[in-house]
């Protein structure tokens, strides 16, 4: 017997990508398996890691804990989402780099995506909001301080870029 699919169609990183799933597949599955966006990382598949981290509308989710079904209809970023339009890093990426704030980069992408939703919400964020902002993705590399130094020196050149 097999499993009823049902048809969605999601906004990913500005495209609409439609198919068939079936009730249970998560969204990070969908997107690493279908949609062959493999930058989310699947670390714990419990909500815990944070390496699964993609934004829903703006806000970041877990998408190990979502069902593919449940993001029908609605906008998904990606950090392959997070570029410039032309390929280039994005200056919060650029960032990441220059500070040191990836080690084996396994957290990265959910670092990246908690790190933009907060310089999204608020550009010009203390040390104390950069660590609550990313207090629930786990990193077994870096100690923080650098991923920390990183999110600080994009919202700086982020200032500067908007004067």
């Amino acid at each position: 017997m097999s499993e009823a699919l049902y048809p969605i169609a999601i906004d990913v990183n500005g495209v609409t990508r439609t198919g068939h799933v079936t009730a249970r597949t998560s969204l990070v599955d969908w997107l690493r398996e279908h949609q062959n966006l493999t930058g989310t990382h699947i670390g714990c598949e419990h909500g815990i890691c944070g390496a699964c981290s993609v934004m829903l509308d703006g806000a970041p989710v877990r998408s190990c804990l979502m069902y593919a079904v449940q993001a029908d209809g609605h906008r998904v970023t990606t950090v392959e989402g997070l570029t410039q339009p032309d390929g280039q890093l994005s200056i919060l990426q650029d960032s990441f780099c220059e500070a040191h704030g990836l080690q084996c980069g396994y957290c990265t992408p959910g670092m990246l995506i908690a790190a933009q939703a907060l310089l999204d919400a608020n550009p010009r964020p203390t040390e104390d909001e950069i660590r609550d902002a990313i207090g629930g993705n786990l990193c077994r590399c870096t100690g923080y301080q650098q991923i920390v130094e990183a999110i600080a020196l994009a919202a700086e050149r982020i200032a500067g870029a908007t004067r």
